[in-house]
């Protein structure tokens, strides 16, 4: 069976982890804090923007703006749920199994050849775009509704917005490279399962090697590294979600 590269195993998200492991890419851990790395990413008009969130008075809450808690938190699950469920059941993610392919012999199944990595760079364009979308509405949904409670979570709801606008470039360039990530990782396995194949037919043993097993395992970290991103994207929602609870 193809088995991807080990990497030196530290702390961090799950997605960090997930592609320090699958990367051929040797990343020391940083050993700045968050308020020093923020510093870095903020420019002077963030940090004015910020300071007036942080300083200013809210605007009061309309009479009867209250809104019900738990709609937002149905609201939350339900949008994650979804985006959950449009990962793990793209057909692009399927083993061969899942698809449907009966394991035809060896000779008549030269698949390695014809899977080009830009459909699957594709389908998780097209999932970083639902996520973003989604998660996007259902953050500015929760400032509103922050804004309708107490002064305090009316700031916290301005504060967020100013972080989402300053920080939203950066985010969009880190995780835009992920893609890329992959298409290495998608090459060496491709290579590895080719050796392997080689290998095999040279020892006559070619019948005991699963055809284009590399493939659905490179499937399976896709899809893996996919609900990681999304465990970082709904962070920030996470925080909001649990700021409503405590009012």
């Amino acid at each position: 069976m193809v088995q991807a590269p080990q990497r030196t195993a530290f702390s961090g998200p799950t997605l960090i982890r997930l592609l320090a492991r699958l990367t051929d890419i040797d990343v020391p851990e940083s050993r700045q804090s968050l308020s020093d790395r923020l510093s870095q990413w903020l420019g002077w008009t963030d940090a004015i923007a910020l300071s007036a969130a942080l300083n200013g008075n809210p605007p009061a809450a309309a009479s009867g703006a209250r809104a019900n808690g738990h709609a937002e938190e149905n609201e939350c699950a339900r949008v994650r749920t979804s985006l959950a469920n449009a990962i793990v059941g793209d057909s692009a993610f399927a083993n061969a199994r899942r698809r449907g392919s009966a394991q035809a012999p060896l000779q008549e199944a030269p698949v390695d050849a014809a899977v080009d990595y830009a459909v699957f760079r594709q389908r998780y364009l097209s999932m970083q775009q639902a996520m973003e979308t989604g998660i996007g509405s259902l953050r500015g949904r929760l400032r509103g509704t922050l804004a309708t409670r107490t002064p305090g979570l009316a700031r916290l709801a301005a504060v967020d917005a100013v972080m989402e606008r300053a920080l939203s470039a950066r985010e969009q360039s880190l995780l835009g490279a992920v893609p890329g990530l992959l298409g290495g990782h998608f090459e060496r396995l491709r290579q590895a399962g080719q050796e392997t194949l080689a290998d095999a037919q040279a020892s006559g043993a070619a019948a005991a090697v699963t055809p284009n097993a590399w493939l659905d395992v490179f499937r399976k970290d896709m899809q893996s590294v996919l609900l990681a991103e999304l465990e970082v994207r709904f962070q920030p929602v996470e925080g909001l979600l649990a700021a409503l609870r405590t009012s």
